[in-house]
């Protein structure tokens, strides 16, 4: 490695105007990036890591933001030692994608709707290698190929629309790969990809950095992720770096309570949490910003605390033993659901996609069940037939002792008072003309909940204060919330007619570490408080294992393997469960000391 850094990023200022003045969104960061290194800069939402990095790349808009200040240094083939933060707009659009890449957050965003996938790759090559159209064509090919997109020449042809979040999420990493850039900048790439597919394009990431000498920024909010890629970490908050250090010094003495927290958020794979702490154990923002830290004393006032392997076992013997003497309030019988992809010329169809294919299970009162897979697996698919959003091909699905694949639309819409569904995308699914209050007390009306409006009202101020939000917040709207409050809402919602059952689709994938411990925890304290009965869809295999009682592994339409947790994660049976383990980033001190010294 050369002693001169590659990037040399000195007091970085950076603001926006909002209704209430100018606000920092970077405040004064510096930081070195070597050849060859890996930096990850890890925070969360509103911390400030996407800002520095559109920064440095001058995608700020003016107005309503603004850099103020700082410089940052790139020493680069064609200019030699120029400042990114001074260049012209002309100099800046020669290095954008063949010096200095980025991989954005939002795929379907950042992606032209009216071209095709393999046009916007091939155009980053033309434009940066003067490549004829038939070798940019060619090496568009071999990018799709080492992303793993599924058939590549398709994906060619096809549109941003007409494929997956994941797949767009690995043409933008094609895309930034295509010009092997020197510096690499990564804004959550893989926030929306499963383990598998996760765990390929960090290994992609670091050929690219050992075999073309890349340095790499990636931007995450996962510190398991972190532990598997980065050689340093800077930490922020709030616009500030609070924190940063090689990534060994981080994971085993991190100075900062924030740091600290963000350690403990995440469920962990070896060992077995109550109660998942949050930055709020950690430390205290006083009124002048000034942070205070707090001793962390951990919450063992549940009735069960698992200390070990055998307790499990006991306990779940208790939970089986239950289950033999109560009937299932899910059962789901040969369940199928085909969608028609090609028709002959007489419109009759002869080719389906098999999206669930003939599966089979029961849900036990006050259980929660977790639902795994990768994308495409059926399981999404598979919660939204169960509330008949998708409707079946054939099967049964027993809700309460009722058929409810049978039944008609006017008994259908009053049996979804006992089963409820907490959404993806908490801001899709909210109505942004109506208010929070309104929001939450909509299924009460229709599903005549209470006598009249001041009672309903009532009952919504006691679900927001359920869910940990306010009364003050019944006017507010979905916008002036973050992302984890729109869940709460989400969860309100879901709690207002006392369901029985209540579906969780990817319910915390999008959230930051902190926010998803404080989503888990309350949908623990619900199920305890409440008896509700979970089925918890997730990709996140960690999450599943923290959450759940029982595991559902599903592959292809069909669910494969089925047990508890421990049966699960140590003697899993099938080899498609233990790939799925095997590439969880478990962000372990001893793995991290593997890597450093490979």
């Amino acid at each position: 490695m050369s002693f001169k850094p590659l990037l040399s990023v000195r007091n970085l200022e950076t603001q926006f105007r909002s209704q209430h003045g100018f606000v920092k969104a970077v405040n004064n960061i510096s930081f070195d990036l070597m050849a060859g290194e890996t930096v990850a800069i890890v925070g969360e939402s509103g911390s400030g890591k996407s800002v520095t990095s559109l920064s440095l790349m001058q995608l700020i808009n003016d107005p309503p933001g603004k850099i103020t200040g700082g410089s940052a240094i790139l020493q680069s083939k064609k200019f030699g030692e120029v400042d990114l933060l001074k260049l012209p707009e002309k100099q800046m659009e020669k290095l954008r994608g063949s010096e200095i890449s980025m991989i954005f957050q939002e795929p379907m965003t950042s992606l032209n709707p009216v071209y095709t996938c393999g046009r916007q790759v091939m155009e980053v090559l033309q434009l940066h290698e003067n490549l004829s159209r038939k070798e940019a064509e060619a090496r568009t090919l071999a990018l799709f190929q080492q992303v793993q997109l599924p058939r590549p020449e398709k994906m060619l042809k096809a549109y941003p629309h007409e494929i997956s979040g994941g797949q767009k999420q690995r043409v933008m990493i094609a895309m930034a790969m295509a010009c092997e850039p020197s510096v690499l900048i990564a804004d959550e790439p893989t926030t929306a990809l499963d383990v598998t597919v996760q765990k390929h394009i960090l290994e992609l990431l670091n050929e690219l950095r050992e075999r073309k000498g890349t340095s790499i920024i990636f931007i995450t909010h996962d510190l398991g992720v972190v532990a598997e890629i980065a050689d340093r970490v800077l930490v922020m908050y709030k616009g500030n770096l609070v924190e940063q250090g090689t990534v060994l010094d981080i994971f085993t003495k991190p100075q900062h309570p924030y740091t600290k927290a963000l350690l403990a958020c995440r469920p962990k794979i070896n060992t077995f949490q109550a109660v998942l702490p949050t930055v709020s154990d950690f430390m205290e923002v006083l009124p002048s910003g000034e942070i205070v830290e707090k001793p962390f004393v951990e919450d063992t006032s549940l009735p069960v605390v698992v200390n070990n392997y055998l307790d499990t076992m006991a306990e779940l013997k208790r939970k089986q033993a239950m289950q033999q003497s109560t009937n299932p309030l899910v059962k789901v019988d040969d369940l199928r659901v085909h969608f028609p992809i090609k028709k002959n010329f007489f419109g009759k169809v002869k080719e389906y996609v098999r999206a669930v294919d003939g599966v089979n299970f029961e849900i036990f009162p006050g259980e929660t069940v977790g639902l795994v897979g990768e994308s495409g697996c059926g399981k999404t698919t598979l919660g939204r037939t169960l509330l008949r959003l998708v409707e079946p091909t054939s099967g049964r699905i027993i809700f309460n002792d009722v058929d409810i694949a049978g039944l008609s639309q006017e008994a259908l819409r009053k049996s979804r008072k006992n089963f409820q569904m907490v959404f993806q995308d908490p801001y899709a699914s909210l109505n942004p003309m109506l208010t929070v209050g309104e929001t939450i007390m909509e299924p009460m009306k229709v599903h005549n909940i209470l006598k009249n409006g001041k009672e309903r009202r009532e009952k919504v101020n006691e679900l927001l204060e359920t869910v940990g939000l306010t009364a003050a917040h019944f006017d507010r709207y979905p916008h002036e919330f973050s992302g984890g409050q729109r869940q709460r809402i989400s969860i309100a919602r879901a709690l207002a007619l006392s369901p029985k059952c209540i579906i969780c689709d990817e319910s915390v994938s999008a959230l930051d570490v902190s926010v998803q411990a404080q989503v888990l925890n309350l949908l623990n304290k619900l199920k305890r408080e409440m008896g509700i009965t979970y089925l918890f869809i997730t990709h996140d295999l960690s999450v599943a294992k923290y959450m759940s009682d029982r595991i559902f592994v599903m592959n292809q339409g069909r669910i494969i393997e089925s047990g508890t947790p421990e049966q699960i994660f140590n003697q899993p049976q099938n080899d498609y469960t233990r790939a799925l383990i095997q590439a969880i980033p478990k962000g372990d001190v001893e793995d991290i000391r593997k890597r450093l010294k490979a």
